[in-house]
C-alpha cells in the first residue's frame, strides 16, 4: 500500500472515490437511491468548499433529487431517471475538481439502465 506525505498540503475540497459513495455495491433499487442521496451530500460538500457555485449546486441537487424521487416509485421510468442524471452531470462536467462526482453520476446512469 502506498503512503503519501500530505503535510503542508492545503486542499479546499477533494472527492474521495473510496469514501461514502460506492456505486460498485449497488445491487437493487434501494441501494441506488441510497447512493444517489450520498451523491447529493457530496455535492453539498463541494458547494460548501466553494468548488461549485451555489446556483449550480442547487441545479445539480434538484436534478439528482428528481432522479431519487423517480427511483423510489413502484414502477420507475428509467428514461426519466437517466435524463435527470444527465442534466445533473452536464451542470458540473467542466469543473475539474468534481471529476469524481461526474464519474459517479455516469456510473449511476449505467446502473439505472441495468436495474430498471
Amino acid at each position: 500500500m502506498s503512503v503519501f506525505d500530505q503535510r503542508s498540503q492545503e486542499v479546499n475540497y477533494q472527492y474521495n472515490d473510496a469514501g461514502d459513495i460506492n456505486f460498485a455495491t449497488v445491487q437493487n433499487q434501494a441501494d441506488l437511491v441510497n447512493e444517489l442521496e450520498n451523491l447529493n451530500s457530496e455535492i453539498t460538500k463541494a458547494g460548501n468548499a466553494q468548488v461549485i457555485d451555489a446556483e449550480i449546486v442547487t441545479d445539480v441537487q434538484y436534478q439528482i433529487q428528481k432522479a431519487v424521487d423517480q427511483s423510489k416509485k413502484p414502477e420507475p421510468n428509467n428514461n426519466t431517471i437517466v435524463e435527470h442524471l444527465i442534466q445533473a452531470k452536464d451542470f458540473i462536467q467542466n469543473i475539474a475538481e468534481v471529476g469524481g462526482i461526474v464519474a459517479g453520476i455516469v456510473k449511476a446512469i449505467e446502473l439505472v439502465q441495468q436495474l430498471f
